[in-house]
């Protein structure tokens, strides 16, 4: 975890981020009450104590013609050997595999996958996931609806 001291500045700072991320410095500057040269130095500060890790804008899958989402529990064979770095190695190159998390429990990995359709989901699978030789096991799980999206993360008021 990081050290930096963080005051209330800092805080109204992340929370109008993660409300916009696209606002000017200078639209910025007036919702939280400093000078634009003030927030700018600010906003440094976090970003190079990682406490800002990126800037981006969430695209809509379904509206982009990914209309399945699915999680992927990945078990390892681990006979194989480096079956974790070739894994991994593997993962980084498939653009529909969106996340991908290391695990405890039975499964070694949990991965978000999204899909144009069923049958499109059926072929990523069975092609490339399940023909990876480091790959023991694989199970998926249909998104049937998406109850709550929180790329937000709670801020102290």
């Amino acid at each position: 975890m990081n050290n930096i001291e963080l005051d209330s500045y800092d805080w109204r700072l992340l929370k109008a981020l993660q409300a916009n991320a696209r606002l000017t410095n200078v639209a910025l500057s007036e919702q939280v009450n400093l000078s634009p040269s003030q927030c700018s130095r600010r906003l440094q500060r976090l970003e190079q104590n990682n406490l800002i890790e990126a800037y981006f804008t969430q695209l809509n899958a379904s509206e982009l013609g990914y209309q399945i989402t699915a999680f992927v529990n990945i078990t390892l064979d681990k006979s194989i050997k480096n079956s974790d770095k070739e894994f991994k190695e593997a993962i980084e190159a498939i653009p529909q595999i969106l996340e991908c998390y290391s695990v405890s429990g039975e499964a070694d990995y949990w991965l978000r996958i999204i899909s144009e359709n069923l049958p499109a989901l059926s072929i990523f699978l069975g092609e490339s996931l399940a023909s990876l030789p480091c790959i023991r096991d694989l199970t998926s799980t249909v998104v049937l609806n998406r109850i709550k999206h929180a790329p937000a993360i709670p801020l102290p008021n």
